[in-house]
């Protein structure tokens, strides 16, 4: 299991929050995201045989945010 924090930029309401979170916890292997709206952050547990970070980043820019 491992953890990242990817810095997304675009967020800024709680709807913000439930479709950045719900669109990374699609992912398999993807077991837990928590988007902190004041750090503009979202840290992803994961497995890394399953779920790349650039998958994560994928998810999250088809939203319509941006993972910097």
């Amino acid at each position: 299991m491992a953890t990242v924090t990817l810095k997304v930029e675009g967020m800024s309401c709680g709807h913000c929050k439930s479709t950045v979170e719900g669109a990374l916890k699609k992912l398999p292997g993807v077991k837990s995201a928590v988007v902190d709206l004041g750090a503009k952050t979202a840290t992803v547990t994961y497995e890394e045989e399953t779920v790349s970070v650039d998958q994560m980043k994928e998810a999250v820019e088809e939203q319509g945010y941006d993972v910097v």
